[in-house]
């Protein structure tokens, strides 16, 4: 029988798990030592996946690996912090060597994919848990908050929506990337397992003038809500142009994909808002599109553009 620290030794001490650890000075003791950088503040966030409630029973380890990392690292993302390190808290019923080393080796691909090192964490017995606090940086002055939206402000979302609610009767099913044929199912699977978390477009948006910024997590409606309330302000949406990728409309169809498109969540991608009078150019390097979908608004109400009524739709809830 394998004890915590052998685990912890043999799985999570790997070379791939820590691609820099600059500005640490202590990592293997009771605590990991951070050296904060002159004029920077220290961005820190926690995700945790319950098995039957954010993930399927018998995940594969590795796909859960890697969407356990990067969606952690989206709400850096969304503030337009740097991401730098994570630690990680394991509650598993029993030890499993090929469920570990599958699991460890997801964690690794986000890691070197971001540059973010694991400096510690914690193992126990118990139902299928996984926590994942992440810590970047960010200039002072720079955060991205959800309380800054102003009146005029141009909504933008990047990416596609939707792709991963158009997945999750797939995924219930068990399927994954590598037991599917048709490319389209392939796709909304892939974008499930294997979010992006927008990292280098959230740092640019931080330094250029964005004004808000969320990542959509539970669903675009519910997500810029949080927005519109915390900057007591409102929003119209054109919901013909919340961007659906192709596959998605080919497998579930137009009118639910802008469903999905609105409500579906686990998407990751990044809802954000920009000055009125003020020309968005994003660089080529960021490889990443953003489309116009509406306006911040002085009256606290989210309105669709073309009845003039509020949206009806609901987002998902944690309760």
């Amino acid at each position: 029988m394998i004890g915590e620290f052998e685990l912890i030794k043999k799985y999570f001490h790997r070379a791939e798990l820590a691609p820099s650890l600059t500005g640490v000075t202590e990592v293997g003791d009771d605590c990991a030592l951070l050296e904060v950088p002159s004029n920077m503040q220290l961005a820190q966030s926690i995700d945790t996946l319950v098995e039957g409630v954010h993930f399927p029973f018998n995940c594969d380890p590795k796909l859960l690996g890697y969407r356990a990392l990067a969606v952690s690292l989206s709400d850096l993302a969304a503030m337009g912090a740097s991401a730098y390190y994570f630690m990680l808290g394991l509650t598993m019923p029993e030890v499993d060597k090929s469920w570990l080393e599958g699991f460890s080796d997801g964690l690794s691909a986000v890691s070197q994919q971001e540059g973010v090192a694991l400096i510690g964490g914690d193992t126990t017995c118990g139902p299928l848990t996984i926590s994942i606090q992440v810590q970047g940086f960010i200039k002072k002055g720079k955060a991205l908050k959800r309380s800054s939206a102003r009146a005029g402000d141009k909504i933008y979302v990047s990416g596609s929506l939707g792709d991963s609610a158009g997945a999750l009767s797939f995924v219930l099913e068990g399927q994954h990337p590598a037991t599917v044929v048709d490319k389209d199912i392939c796709r909304l699977l892939n974008r499930y397992y294997k979010p992006t978390p927008r990292l280098a477009l959230g740092q640019w948006l931080g330094g250029n003038g964005a004004t808000s910024a969320i990542d959509i997590s539970d669903g675009l409606l519910g997500d810029l809500q949080h927005i519109l309330t915390a900057s007591h302000k409102g929003a119209t949406l054109n919901p013909d142009i919340i961007p659906c990728s192709d596959a998605l409309i080919k497998v579930c169809g137009l009118e639910q994909a802008n469903r999905f498109a609105m409500t579906g969540g686990d998407d990751y991608e990044l809802c954000f808002t920009w000055p009125e009078n003020k020309a968005l150019m994003l660089p080529e390097a960021l490889e990443c599109t953003v489309s116009h979908i509406g306006h911040i608004t002085k009256k606290m109400q989210l309105v669709n553009s073309h009845t003039g009524n509020d949206f009806n739709m609901s987002s998902y809830t944690h309760f």
